[in-house]
């Protein structure tokens, strides 16, 4: 069965994007970033806030971005994934992607049933949607050896504790530390 996945790169402090909005600092390593380009090969669909689209659109846009063969590799999946662009500011997006018409619920169930690969959400907003929804199956988080001090956290408030339980870890070379929770789900669910 396909899963909804939310999957960034996070401070040892929780956030995804620092005090000023950067995130210079979450730059992989090649053994990271081969490892990020085997997972998004695995997915049949993305679903991103508008802030998220926009920083990936670069791998559209930019051809220098494929002068290595992993940078190409990366482009050719990426442009490949048919994505839903959640915004209330832009009118068109680009490349192998649509602007969202439905719900967040909607949107999800409509990914899921259009692909037997997982989904994956990105965009701290939606993706905080989505959790709220109990709709993530799995996060991945790639924790940076980096405190920020603030910015935007990669969870958001919940108001039930939404109970996890550790799948997968691993270390990089760049001592980045890469964790994978499941919803722990109910006997009844």
């Amino acid at each position: 069965m396909n899963a909804v996945i939310y999957s960034m790169n996070v401070s040892v402090d929780g956030f995804i994007a620092d005090r000023e909005g950067g995130f210079e600092w979450t730059g992989p390593s090649g053994e990271l970033f081969r490892f990020h380009l085997a997972l998004v090969r695995e997915l049949g669909a993305y679903l991103c806030g508008r802030r998220l689209y926009e920083a990936m659109l670069v791998w559209e846009k930019d051809s220098s971005l494929r002068d290595s063969e992993l940078g190409a590799a990366f482009a050719d999946v990426w442009c490949a994934i048919p994505k839903v662009v959640f915004s209330l500011t832009l009118d068109s997006v680009q490349g192998n992607a649509r602007l969202a018409e439905a719900s967040v619920a909607e949107e999800v169930a409509a990914a899921l049933d259009a692909t037997d690969k997982d989904v994956s959400i990105g965009g701290a907003g939606l993706a905080a949607a989505a959790i709220e929804l109990g709709l993530v199956d799995e996060l991945r988080v790639f924790r940076i050896p980096i405190v920020v001090g603030g910015g935007t956290p990669f969870l958001p408030p919940v108001t039930e504790d939404v109970p996890l339980d550790l799948i997968e870890t691993g270390t990089f070379g760049s001592r980045v530390i890469y964790e994978r929770y499941r919803r722990a789900r109910d006997e009844s669910d």
